[in-house]
């Protein structure tokens, strides 16, 4: 079993670095979905579409959500899973170093997954002094 990764962002935003990370490693060993939440969603429809994805994704060791904005609509529909009963972690500032870091350790469980997610996406941001 491993932890399932939901990808809860804005319009456009999912799906880009999911073919990015393709690009990048080929097939991932982790489940991953993706959802979209468009600037018109109804967030409690929303809320119910991912609840639905993370129960299929959830095999029992619970569900990584990564959010690409803190405060905003998919990252609140991310935090509101733990309240209908899912074992989740949601870690906002989704960029593409912390989705390859997160794909590449399909082996870690949940907490550690997310301290991954979290320290990829701030190493991955770098200012070039050249």
């Amino acid at each position: 079993m491993s932890v399932g990764v939901l990808l809860l962002t804005h319009e456009c935003m999912g799906d880009a670095l999911v073919n990015a990370a393709h690009h990048v490693l080929g097939n991932f060993a982790l489940p991953l979905e993706v959802m979209e939440v468009g600037a018109s969603a109804d967030p409690e429809r929303a809320l119910g579409d991912a609840s639905q994805r993370a129960r299929h994704l959830d095999q029992g060791e619970g569900v990584l959500v990564l959010s690409d904005l803190y405060g905003s609509t998919p990252c609140n529909i991310a935090q509101r899973l733990a309240s209908l009963g899912f074992r989740t972690h949601c870690v906002s500032g989704l960029n593409l170093p912390m989705l390859l870091r997160v794909l590449n350790y399909p082996n870690q469980d949940l907490d550690q997954l997310a301290e991954t997610a979290a320290s990829g996406g701030r190493c991955g941001i770098c200012i070039d002094h050249a």
